[in-house]
C-alpha cells in the first residue's frame, strides 16, 4: 500500500506547482483512488492538467480544475436549437477531407448564429469547429471556435545571408536551438524574458487576467508541445518577390506556437461561461457562444486581443534570442495567427465575427506562412481575397493520421532514416510528428490555388521540438 501512497514530489514532477494543488490531489487520491497503483494515480492527475475540460463536471476531479483555471458555476442559461436546414459552406479539396470531418462542420453551419463557413483543404477533425474551419457569426464569438491555443500563429525571418549560412555553421545553429528555445507544456524561462506586453493594463481589467499575469511572465518566449517548432532552414525567392531581395535562397527561422498556458486558461474560463448561458444539444454543446454586446462577451474579446498580441511577443522573444546567438542582423518578417477571431467586413459591407481555427487570413495582398511538414517545404503566401473561403486559407498540410494511430504505424528509426536521407536534423519531435502522418502539401496548395499567390518557399534544415 505504502508504495501505491503519493508524495508531494510525484506530483510536482507531473507539474503539479503550487503547495494547495498538490495537498488536494494526495487527499483526493488517499479517498478515493485507494485502488490505483501510483503510476495510475499520476497518470489520472496528469491528464486532469493536460485537458481540465473534461473533467468540468467531475464530481471528485473538478476542485483540482478550479485550482488550474477558475470556472464558472452554473446560472440560468438559453436553449437553443440547431437549424433543420444546414447553410451551404464552401469547401476546398472535399476528396482530401474525411466524411465526419465535413459533417463536423454541418454541425456548425447549422448553428442558428452561422452566417458564413467554409473548409480548408487541409481540414480534419477537431474539438468545437474541424482544424481549418472558418466560421462567421454576426456578433458573436465562440471561444471553441478559436480553440485552446489563441493566437496559434506562424514567424518567419528572412535574412539577407545566403542559405550557405546553415551548413558552415550547423553546430552553432543546433546548440542555439537546443539553448534559446523552451517547449512542452507548462514549461517556463529559467531567467523570464521582459516585454513590452507584460506591462499592458488589460492584465489588470478582470480578476482572471490578474491571476494570469505571472504565469504569462514565466513562460513568455516558450513554446508549446505537440507540432509546435522553431526551424532554421533556406528560403527560396524568385526574381521580383515581394521583399525586394534578389532571386535567390537565404536563411530564415520559421517558428510555430501560440499563447501557452495563459491562452489556455482563458479558453477554458469563457468557453465554460458560453456554455453556462448558451444551451445547446450536446453534439455542439463545446459551440457555445458569447453575444459581445454583454459583460463576458467584451471581456473575452479584451483577453482573446492581450493573448493574441502576448502569442505574437513569444514569437518576437523566440526569433530576437536565436538572431542573438548566431549573430543574424536586419532581415524581414511575416508573420500572422491562425487561431483567433477578427471583425471583418464582407464584399455586401457587413462585419462579421470571422473565426478560423486552424486557417490562414488571406485578405487580398495579406501575406502568410502555410508550413508542410520537417521534410517538406512550406509555402510563403499572399492572399486573393476570395470571399467564397472567406478570406482565408490553409493553415498547414493538416493531419491525415490521429497521433495515436501514428505511434502504431511508425518507429522512430524509421523516421531517422527518413530524415538523413534528406539532410534535415532533427531535435526533440516524436514519432506522432512524423512527416508521413501529414496530407501532401503540393495537393494542399493545389485545391488552394483561387485563394493564394505563392510567393516563395521554405525548406526546414534544422528543426526544434518538444520530445513527445
Amino acid at each position: 500500500m505504502s508504495r501505491s501512497k503519493l508524495k508531494g514530489k510525484d506530483l510536482r514532477k507531473i507539474n503539479y506547482k503550487t503547495d494547495k494543488v498538490r495537498s488536494l490531489a494526495i487527499d483526493i487520491a488517499s479517498k478515493n483512488f485507494k485502488h490505483l497503483s501510483k503510476a495510475e494515480k499520476l497518470e489520472t492527475f496528469k491528464n486532469v492538467l493536460l485537458h481540465p475540460e473534461d473533467y468540468l463536471n467531475d464530481n471528485i476531479l473538478s476542485p483540482i480544475v478550479e485550482e488550474f483555471a477558475p470556472v464558472v458555476k452554473k446560472t440560468e442559461g438559453t436553449i437553443y436549437r440547431l437549424s433543420e436546414e444546414v447553410k451551404p459552406f464552401s469547401v476546398y479539396g472535399k476528396k482530401f477531407i474525411s466524411q465526419n470531418t465535413i459533417q463536423q462542420m454541418d454541425m456548425a453551419m447549422s448553428l442558428p448564429i452561422a452566417q458564413k463557413g467554409a473548409l480548408m483543404p487541409d481540414a480534419h477533425m477537431g474539438y468545437g469547429l474541424p482544424i481549418g474551419g472558418v466560421l462567421a457569426t454576426e456578433n458573436e464569438v465562440i471561444p471553441y471556435g478559436i480553440g485552446l491555443d489563441i493566437g496559434c500563429r506562424m514567424s518567419l525571418s528572412i535574412y539577407d545571408t545566403p542559405s550557405n549560412f546553415i551548413k558552415r555553421n550547423h553546430y552553432a545553429i543546433k546548440t542555439a536551438l537546443k539553448e534559446q528555445t523552451h517547449f512542452g507544456i507548462g514549461k517556463v524561462q529559467a531567467s523570464p524574458e521582459q516585454h513590452e506586453v507584460l506591462d499592458r493594463p488589460e492584465f489588470q481589467e478582470t480578476e482572471l487576467l490578474r491571476q494570469l499575469h505571472g504565469k504569462a511572465c514565466r513562460q513568455i518566449g516558450t513554446s508549446g508541445s505537440g507540432n509546435h517548432f522553431v526551424e532554421v532552414g533556406e528560403v527560396s525567392l524568385e526574381n521580383g518577390n515581394v521583399f525586394g531581395f534578389e532571386q535567390g535562397n537565404y536563411l530564415g527561422v520559421l517558428a510555430h506556437s501560440g499563447s501557452r498556458g495563459f491562452g489556455a486558461s482563458v479558453a477554458n474560463y469563457y468557453m465554460q461561461v458560453a456554455m453556462d448561458r448558451c444551451w445547446l444539444p450536446k453534439k455542439v454543446q463545446h459551440l457555445a457562444w458569447l453575444d459581445l454586446n454583454t459583460e463576458a462577451g467584451i471581456e473575452y474579446w479584451m483577453s482573446m486581443q492581450l493573448a493574441g498580441d502576448y502569442a505574437k511577443a513569444c514569437h518576437d522573444v523566440i526569433h530576437r534570442k536565436i538572431a542573438k546567438a548566431l549573430d543574424l542582423k536586419g532581415g524581414v518578417k511575416v508573420e500572422n495567427h491562425h487561431n483567433f477571431a477578427w471583425k471583418e467586413v464582407q464584399e455586401n459591407g457587413k462585419e462579421l465575427i470571422v473565426h478560423r481555427k486552424g486557417a490562414t487570413p488571406a485578405k487580398k495582398g495579406q501575406l502568410g506562412i502555410i508550413p508542410a511538414t520537417m521534410i517538406d517545404p512550406g509555402y510563403i503566401v499572399s492572399g486573393r481575397g476570395n470571399s467564397n473561403s472567406i478570406m482565408s486559407a490553409a493553415h498547414g498540410a493538416g493531419r491525415k493520421m490521429s497521433r495515436k494511430k501514428a505511434k502504431a504505424s511508425i518507429t522512430g528509426s524509421e523516421v531517422k532514416k527518413t530524415l538523413k536521407s534528406l539532410g534535415v536534423t532533427l531535435i526533440g519531435g516524436g514519432v506522432d510528428e512524423a512527416p508521413m502522418m501529414y496530407k501532401d502539401i503540393e495537393q494542399v496548395m493545389l485545391n488552394q490555388n483561387e485563394l493564394v499567390n505563392i510567393e516563395g518557399k521554405f525548406f526546414p534544415k534544422v528543426v526544434r521540438m518538444d520530445k513527445n
